[in-house]
């Protein structure tokens, strides 16, 4: 590269930073009382069902939802997700 020109978009150093992504996979809402009362070994039920999509977010802004998969070729049990819809620039999921 010559002193004229210009870095291209994909050397811009920001696409080197890493960001974290957190992976949602339901919620619960306890009564205070109950929350209090958990411990070791307790069972705390979700919304959501275990085949039910996993929402990704980075920060508060839903980026994907994908399915939890085992990693290929990773450490036994190392979880994964396959993304099945994925935010367009518009903000929608498709």
């Amino acid at each position: 590269m010559d002193e004229n020109s210009q870095p291209s978009a994909k050397d811009h150093p920001l696409h080197r930073i890493p960001i974290e992504i957190t992976v949602s996979v339901g919620k619960a809402r306890p009564l205070v009382r109950d929350l209090l009362q958990l411990s070791e070994n307790a069972i705390l039920p979700l919304d959501r069902k275990i085949d039910d999509p996993v929402e990704l977010f980075v920060g508060d802004r839903l980026i994907a939802r994908g399915e939890l998969q085992e990693l290929e070729g990773g450490e036994p049990g190392q979880l994964a997700i396959k993304l099945t819809e994925v935010i367009s620039d518009k903000g929608d999921l498709h």
